[in-house]
């Protein structure tokens, strides 16, 4: 049995990384150790309650009013400290983050193979978003084992030198985990919404947090209390608890009609929401993955994209950060029917629900306890896509 270490702290890490700790418990060659940075404290506890799951070593390196810097330093200090100790065969990080550059960092330095589960995205833009962009290429350099969720994320990763041999093309276990949290919760998470399921205005679930996006704040939240005033419409607003975040969004909706205000949800209660939406505007990552895997029309508030493939595919749009394209984008997807129905009925390109079985596979391969993994191919309304399709970086916003 090999002792793999996963390494995590965020809430979105906790979701795609959920599916694959329980697949490492229930095979019997691994035995998986969660090791916690307690980056996102409240978010990430309940996010591994709804998963049934708990670390088994909690670092908790947040401190208040800490930089990006110090958060990264003390993370990486305490995961040395407890992998140095610890009989782990593999490091795995997932993702960008500062937990996913101290976790590939703190394997690199003591010598033990690095497995980066959603390898391969990049915007083409290095400080966009930031600091993920430059996390992920970074993180690239040092992994042994890269799991790229989709055919163009590995042809990124190809046309960095990346050797071939070391990918692996999985799907993305958001996917897994989207599926398998659809229809277990029994509200959504807020009194502000529970009339939601006897409301028949058109749901507009919107959202900005994003560090690159905090200089436009003010107009895109005018933009959400804009398009609230479209008629039979409501505009349905989780709140980041960035006091940064909330100190830019709260006077331009606040009180305002038609706009309802919540903290962040629950994860299983907000797979909920989504899935009541007719249009889901925002700057997450998870949701222009979420979005076209529940068939809504996903319109991403930013002027690149490393998750480019579902602009291809049809069902997202980059809207940008400005008052303008935030607002005249949703409207026109809420007056024209035609353009809605395109939106909603293209094909989902991030995953069939099997991404997880091929992340195990694909590290038991490394091991050479297994063969290779069948590649992830994603469908598109024309067909399936060929493996190394088009390479999805930058696009530009329409």
């Amino acid at each position: 049995m090999r002792p793999v270490a996963v390494v995590l702290g965020t809430r979105p890490e906790a979701i795609k990384l959920a599916p694959v700790i329980h697949a490492l418990h229930d095979d019997p060659r691994f035995e998986p150790i969660v090791i916690s940075t307690g980056q996102h404290r409240e978010m990430l506890d309940e996010t591994m309650r709804a998963f049934d799951l708990a670390p088994d070593i909690d670092l908790g390196v947040m401190v208040p009013r800490q930089t990006l810097s110090q958060t990264t330093y003390r993370a990486l200090r305490e995961l040395e400290t407890q992998l140095s100790t610890l009989p782990v065969q593999a490091v795995l990080v997932h993702g960008d983050t500062a937990t996913t550059m101290a976790g590939a960092l703190a394997g690199f330095h003591l010598q033990i193979p690095v497995v980066h589960v959603e390898a391969g995205l990049r915007s083409g833009v290095l400080g966009s978003p930031f600091p993920e962009e430059g996390n992920r290429r970074m993180v690239a350099q040092i992994a042994a084992l890269h799991l790229a969720p989709t055919p163009g994320n590995k042809a990124n990763l190809l046309s960095e030198r990346v050797t071939e041999d070391t990918i692996a093309v999985t799907g993305n276990t958001v996917i897994d985990a989207l599926q398998w949290a659809s229809d277990r919760a029994d509200s959504f998470g807020d009194p502000a919404l529970e009339d939601l399921a006897t409301d028949t205005r058109r749901v507009v679930l919107a959202s900005a947090h994003r560090r690159d996006a905090w200089p436009s704040l003010p107009q895109i939240a005018q933009a959400f209390a804009d398009i609230a005033d479209e008629p039979g419409t409501r505009v349905v607003v989780p709140l980041h608890r960035n006091p940064a975040v909330r100190q830019a969004v709260l006077p331009k909706i606040g009180g305002r009609p038609n706009v309802t205000i919540v903290d962040p949800l629950p994860y299983l209660n907000f797979c909920k929401l989504m899935g009541r939406a007719d249009v889901i505007l925002s700057d997450s990552s998870g949701a222009q993955e979420e979005g076209p895997a529940l068939g809504k029309p996903t319109l991403v508030i930013s002027n690149v994209t490393e998750r480019s493939e579902a602009v291809a595919a049809g069902t997202a749009r980059l809207v940008g950060t400005a008052y303008d394209g935030v607002y005249g984008h949703t409207v026109r997807l809420l007056r024209d029917e035609a353009a809605y129905a395109r939106m909603a009925s293209s094909a989902n390109p991030y995953g069939d629900g099997q991404a997880t079985r091929r992340t195990v596979a694909a590290i038991a391969h490394f091991f050479g306890d297994g063969p290779p993994p069948d590649p992830f191919v994603p469908e598109t309304p024309d067909g399936r896509l060929p493996a190394g399709t088009a390479r999805p970086t930058e696009y530009a916003r329409t």
